[in-house]
């Protein structure tokens, strides 16, 4: 059964479907439900096994999503953590993986900025840095044809594109 996600739907929710799919959206949907939640309570109201929903639990709590508190449980003597979603630190999440997306764009972007690639021309073969065209006696390891310098403009016009969108896009 794949759920949809509903247009207007509560950003929290959205960042938790993208991060995890069906069982996150679940989980993300009863916290905003019942704040305070315990694991058990959203089990219950997901129909998600208990230590799936701990495992989402935990995940979201590691990427700053949602929060615990620990408090004990009269009836039964022992602690337990509610949770509680953090729809205040999605813009900061959001913000922060666009980050990340943007310094590996830049270290590729570095890559092909300080290398020379070699190809054969053939689309099933990979294309080589001088130092291993050079390994290879300048020959496809592949094809056996010979490796050609191949500019790699294309590419660096991508990502530095790609690069200047995201930094536009980013707070």
């Amino acid at each position: 059964v794949i759920l949809l996600i509903e247009k207007y739907e509560d950003p929290f929710v959205k960042i938790a479907n993208m991060i995890g799919g069906d069982e996150y959206l679940k989980v993300a949907r009863s916290l905003l439900k019942a704040q305070d939640a315990t694991d058990e309570e959203i089990a219950s109201s997901t129909g998600l096994r208990i230590n799936m929903v701990r495992k989402i639990l935990y995940d979201l709590f590691g990427k700053a999503l949602i929060t615990g508190i620990r408090v004990k449980d009269e009836r039964k003597g022992w602690f337990v953590y509610r949770w509680r979603s953090r729809k205040d630190e999605v813009e900061n999440f959001i913000e922060a993986q666009k980050k990340k997306i943007s310094d590996r764009l830049q270290q590729r972007l570095d890559y092909e900025n300080s290398s020379q690639f070699y190809h054969c021309g053939n689309d099933d073969c990979l294309r080589v840095t001088f130092e291993e065209g050079l390994e290879q006696f300048f020959k496809c390891s592949s094809c056996g044809q010979v490796l050609n310098l191949k500019k790699n403009e294309k590419s660096k016009k991508v990502f530095s594109k790609k690069i200047d969108e995201i930094k536009k896009d980013m707070r």
